[in-house]
Formats: structure tokens, C-alpha cells, sequence
């Protein structure tokens, strides 16, 4: 999946070199809003089929919900830094941050709204995690707790993570995995749509 993605990056790339002004690649282009919505229903449809969730979120009280909220308070603090850092402005720093790696909605979502390069850094930035987090996740499961594994994978640990956790983390902690990145793929939109309207005020 990861060389899919990054495939499909620098295809998109070579068509956005190459293909300046063709009617196929124009027509795209002005669909992106049409492309975004088709996400956002796949977050719908991937939390829907997640069968008993509300129920494993009452089963599991507080304790499913202060690792989402690690990640998402954790992943905004770090794009605060990031953007005193590099000198990025705090609406796309924060913005990117708060993808959780979900490279596919945070890019094209960004991309639209601040312009192809800082899609780009959001797109490259949450694929990094995705990867980073298959090789951190045994360390870290030797090393730490099944929490920081989890948390390590952001939005990811519902789906393409998850087979690391049920190896790593334990199959007694999928639930907990499943529930995190359920919420945070749900409030990635959210924190995207905050940021525009409060700090690119």
C-alpha cells in the first residue's frame, strides 16, 4: 500500500509536469471538491462497518479515548513546533500535524487550499508516519506499552497498521487500536476545518 501511494505520487507529479493544459487533467483538477466529499464518505463507511464500536467505547470507558486524545493533542503540539522550526505558517504546520497520517484526505484537502506544495509536505509528511510507525512499532512494543504503539500509528491503526498491533500489541488491545483510529480518522476533517477558520484568519 505504502508503494501504491507512492506511486501514484509521483505519477501525479509527472502528469503535473508533463500534462499542463490537457482537458483530462483540467477535469480532474476541478473535480477536487468532488474527490474530497468521496473521502469523506469513505471515513463514514469505514467507521460504519466497524460493527459493536459503541459498544466497545462503553466497554472500554475512559481508557478508549485517552489515546486518540494523546495522538490528536500530541500531533498538534508537534506541528506547533514544526512550524516555529521551519517557519511554516501556523495554519498549514498545525493543518498537516493534525492528518495523523492519513496521507490521502490531508493531502488533497491541504492541497486545495493552500496550494500543491503544501499538499505535497501534508501527503509526504503523513505517509512518513505510516512507514515510520512499521518500524517503531516492534520497538516499541518491547520497549514501552501497546498504548505507545497504537498512538505511533495515528489514523493508520484501524486499517493498514492493524496487523502490526494484533502481532505486537496483543489481539486484546485491537479494540483500543481500532477505536483510535476510527476518532482520529474522523476528526482529521475537523481539525483541517478549524485551523483555516481560526488561524488562517
Amino acid at each position: 500500500m505504502v508503494v501504491i501511494a507512492l506511486v501514484a505520487l509521483l505519477v501525479g507529479v509527472l502528469f503535473g509536469r508533463l500534462g499542463a493544459g490537457l482537458p483530462a487533467l483540467d477535469a480532474l483538477l476541478s473535480s477536487s471538491d468532488l474527490i474530497l466529499n468521496l473521502l469523506m464518505i469513505s471515513v463514514g463507511i469505514s467507521i460504519g462497518l466497524q460493527r459493536g464500536i459503541l459498544g466497545r467505547l462503553r466497554e472500554h470507558r475512559a481508557h478508549a479515548l485517552v489515546i486518540p486524545v494523546g495522538v490528536t493533542v500530541g500531533s498538534l503540539a508537534g506541528g506547533v513546533v514544526c512550524s516555529i522550526v521551519t517557519g511554516y505558517p501556523f495554519t498549514e504546520g498545525v493543518s498537516i500535524a493534525g492528518c495523523m497520517g492519513w496521507y490521502s484526505l490531508g493531502g488533497a484537502t491541504i492541497g486545495a487550499l493552500s496550494g500543491g506544495a503544501y499538499g505535497g509536505v501534508a501527503f509526504l509528511s503523513s505517509l512518513m508516519r505510516e512507514i515510520l510507525s512499521f518500524f517503531c512499532i516492534p520497538f516499541l512494543s518491547r520497549h514501552l506499552n501497546p498504548a505507545a504503539c497504537i498512538a505511533a500509528a495515528g489514523a493508520t491503526s484501524e486499517d493498514t497498521t492493524l496487523p502490526m498491533m494484533v502481532k505486537y500489541a496483543g489481539e486484546e488491545n485491537v479494540v483500543l487500536s481500532v477505536v483510535n483510529g476510527a476518532i482520529c480518522s474522523a476528526l482529521v476533517p475537523i481539525i483541517i476545518s478549524v485551523c483555516y477558520q481560526l488561524l488562517g484568519a
